[in-house]
């Protein structure tokens, strides 16, 4: 005789579980249930461990006087790559509290900025901070033009919230990116050997931003011509 069955829960459990299912990373830039921060709190988080560490390497002496312990870490660009640290580890914090999961990209660079933040400090060599930005952006640039190569663009993980693209538009400001990522590499490379430190940390803060804010509008008229339908709409609205 078979056994009774029961109607009291109909749903499947493996429905059950996917509703319960965590996401560590950020979802897919199509997926309806991904979270979207605001764009410019987001912009707050990306940039702001950035700000901090010009900050605290330009006062660097005001503020080991201020906090003692890291008078004995060493010089400014030791105390703005602590502040640095910790910053990151900060902002990367507020965005899973916002969203329960964690950027890709800001990760990746997060988890650079960690190792080669406490290799700076551990050894007292600043070359490895200084490195840290020719690393970063080389392996975005590989990250994003290696993507294409199996039809994928990893740039919707950043700008998904900003706008929407048709897949030729992703296609196309993919490759862009990686170039513009390489280039930045490069630059960064010719910079930190030939000039001081102050003026390589200058250049990282006011030099990187404008160039890529400069970049990032020479796209906007393909971002126009590639823009979806609905995005349009909502524009003009």
């Amino acid at each position: 005789m078979s056994a009774p069955i029961e109607h009291g829960n109909n749903k499947p459990p493996e429905a059950g579980a996917a509703e319960t299912e965590i996401h560590v990373f950020e979802r897919d830039p199509g997926d309806p249930q991904r979270k979207h921060v605001n764009p410019l709190l987001k912009l707050v988080l990306e940039l702001g461990p950035l700000m901090v560490f010009f900050f605290a390497n330009a006062r660097g002496a005001w503020i080991s006087e201020r906090v003692p312990f890291l008078a004995d870490i060493g010089g400014p660009i030791f105390v703005g790559t602590a502040c640095f640290m910790i910053a990151t580890a900060i902002a990367l914090t507020a965005s899973w509290m916002l969203t329960r999961t964690l950027p890709i990209m800001p990760l990746l660079s997060g988890v650079i900025v960690l190792i080669f933040g406490a290799l700076t400090l551990w050894l007292q060599d600043e070359t490895f901070i200084k490195v840290k930005p020719t690393i970063i952006n080389t392996m975005f640039g590989v990250i994003l033009l290696g993507g294409l190569l199996f039809k994928k663009s990893f740039l919707g993980y950043v700008f998904d919230s900003a706008f929407k693209l048709d897949a030729e538009g992703w296609r196309i400001l993919t490759f862009r990116w990686g170039l513009f990522f390489l280039l930045m590499a490069l630059i960064n490379e010719v910079i930190w050997r030939n000039f001081s430190t102050d003026f390589w940390i200058t250049f990282k803060v006011w030099g990187n931003m404008p160039l890529s804010i400069v970049f990032t509008l020479m796209q906007l008229p393909l971002m126009q011509r590639h823009a979806l339908p609905e995005e349009v709409e909502q524009k003009q609205a």
